[in-house]
């Protein structure tokens, strides 16, 4: 298997050299080069190609938004925002979103051993994403990963389902990479009407809400950085904040979220296992599952405990996933009921919505 060759582009040497004892400390890993600069990545890519590109937004002479859009137009090659703007200026995450970067993660800092071995697993998994993303077409890599820990951390295996008699419908939906654009498509497909969703993507903290007040800003439903204890209404989309679990729980009639902090699981937080789990113990069938594009297998085992509870579960086909991983597990699992095209995804869920209420 060839190694993932990786450039870094930062201004500051502290965060290169971390990044660099970060990066070469993973055995999928070749060779990382650092540049202080723009300009200096300029040069250095006239002979050293990388698979990846970690890229800073604040730095001299170019900025990263100007930087990565000459790299979108000249020579394309995946980029990953690597900046505090994930805790300040997260609006400007966005706009590099939109410019093309495959993923955001916050810059390595100094901290508890759990932090930064933490954000090891956090910025290697995703630059192995990120090493997956070729321009129409798809080719995920399997990767050999690190032991990681199952939703039993957060909550139980579900083992009684009689207590779920009620009518009311709700949407459960987890992504990863490639899943900010592909939510924005799936929810503009949802009429104001619709069942209450709730949903984890793979974000950074303090990114999640700008996120969800774009969303909100294009569709028809309305849609919201979730807090501890929001109700889940109809025509309501309540997203995880990053760096936090999301589960859904019942109260008589009321279906609410609760927040929750905890170890990474499935090497997550927020964790897509955790949510579906959380579904499959207090809404059984009553539940619709989706899982869109995305690295790893987060959500794969959760969505077979959700197809086990009664729920009807949907994932994204290879052909409009971005990274065909998180889908390809679940349904090699056994949890799919439905493979579709992203278009099709949101229609289908209203159907059976509707057919089975």
């Amino acid at each position: 298997m060839d190694k993932i060759n990786v450039m870094v582009v930062d201004d500051s040497a502290v965060v290169r050299q971390a990044m660099q004892e970060i990066l070469t400390g993973d055995p999928h890993i070749g060779e990382v080069v650092c540049c202080s600069d723009p300009f200096a990545a300029a040069a250095k890519l006239q002979t050293f190609v990388p698979d990846v590109i970690i890229l800073d937004i604040e730095m001299p002479r170019m900025d990263g938004l100007s930087f990565l859009k000459k790299i979108m137009s000249q020579h394309p090659i995946p980029v990953v925002m690597c900046s505090s703007l994930a805790e300040s200026n997260s609006e400007t995450g966005l706009k590099a979103m939109e410019y093309g970067a495959v993923e955001i993660i916050c810059k390595p800092r100094m901290g508890t051993k759990a932090f930064i071995e933490e954000s090891r697993i956090l910025i290697t998994d995703t630059v192995k994403a990120a090493a997956n993303v070729q321009v129409g077409r798809i080719s995920p890599k399997r990767f050999d990963v690190q032991p990681k820990l199952s939703a039993d951390v957060m909550l139980s295996v579900p083992k009684d389902h009689s207590m779920i008699k009620t009518t009311e419908k709700v949407i459960l939906i987890g992504a990863s990479t490639g899943g900010t654009e592909a939510l924005a498509g799936l929810l503009q497909g949802f009429a104001p009407d619709c069942p209450g969703i709730v949903i984890v993507q793979h974000m950074p903290e303090n990114f999640t809400k700008s996120f969800a007040n774009r969303l909100d800003s294009i569709c028809a439903v309305s849609v919201k950085q979730a807090d501890n204890g929001d109700t889940v209404l109809p025509g309501r989309v309540l997203l995880a904040p990053g760096n936090k679990h999301m589960m859904i729980k019942r109260s008589g009639a009321r279906y609410y979220v609760e927040i929750k902090d905890g170890p990474l699981v499935s090497r997550h937080r927020p964790s897509v296992d955790v949510l579906f789990r959380s579904g499959a113990r207090y809404v059984g069938k009553n539940a619709v599952g989706v899982i869109l594009t995305g690295m790893g297998d987060d959500g794969a085992k959760g969505m077979r405990e959700l197809k086990e509870a009664g729920a009807y579960n949907i994932a994204q086909d290879e052909k409009t996933s971005v990274v065909f991983g998180m889908p390809k597990v679940a349904i090699e699992m056994g949890g799919v009921d439905s493979v579709l095209p992203l278009k099709d995804i949101a229609a289908d869920v209203i159907i059976h919505c509707r057919r089975h209420s």
